[in-house]
């Protein structure tokens, strides 16, 4: 998770987050817990509002159990883990912009929060079906979704349309799975605080 308008939000059933190329940084949790070429744009059906994060929005990663990282991972954000008290690997990993939340009141009402984003995003419609790598395609705002695992090579276009409050939403049935040096290209107005993924497993 990010705060603000600096990152897309990934929202997992196991709450798992992997970090920058150099380093790794996971949270884990029990079930509840981002080419040229070919463009397609569906017409979106209806304008989806935004999905609420509550206290969750200024972390960047939250978990239930455990918080592991390896190697130089920056976070930017809070960093919090609850009802779970293990978080490891920082240093060498580093929180900027943020502060470390350990089983404290904080984390634990993100975690709640986070569950009634979830059960949201997971049930927004309604949905265009999507292939299961998005590579190469151009999106207008709203609702995609694979019925099992979606994946990223290369780059996938977020067009808003000129409307910066546009939102997307992810549904993935399984995993989600982006390939080294894939991207999350966006146009139109696009921001990253209006992508969302909800991802089944991890």
């Amino acid at each position: 998770f990010s705060s603000g308008c600096s990152g897309g939000r990934v929202v997992t059933a196991t709450h798992r987050r992997r970090l920058s190329p150099s380093g790794l940084a996971m949270a884990t949790a029990a079930a509840v817990v981002l080419i040229s070429g070919f463009a397609w744009t569906p017409v979106a059906s209806a304008a989806q509002p935004t999905v609420g994060l509550g206290t969750a929005t200024p972390f960047a990663v939250l978990a239930g159990t455990t918080v592991t990282n390896t190697g130089p991972s920056v976070i930017s954000g809070d960093l919090g883990v609850s009802p779970g008290s293990a978080v490891t690997g920082f240093p060498p990993g580093q929180v900027n912009n943020g502060t470390q939340h350990v089983a404290d009141a904080v984390a634990l009402q993100a975690e709640s929060d986070l569950t009634t984003g979830y059960n949201d995003a997971a049930g927004r419609t309604p949905v265009t079906t999507v292939s299961t790598d998005l590579g190469g395609q151009t999106l207008a705002p709203g609702v995609y979704q694979a019925a099992s695992g979606l994946g990223l090579t290369g780059t996938v276009t977020l067009n808003a349309q000129g409307d910066p409050n546009a939102v997307f939403i992810f549904q993935a049935g399984s995993t989600l799975t982006t390939a080294s040096s894939s991207t999350v290209a966006l146009i139109g107005g696009a921001q990253a605080c209006n992508v969302f993924w909800q991802v089944g497993s991890s």
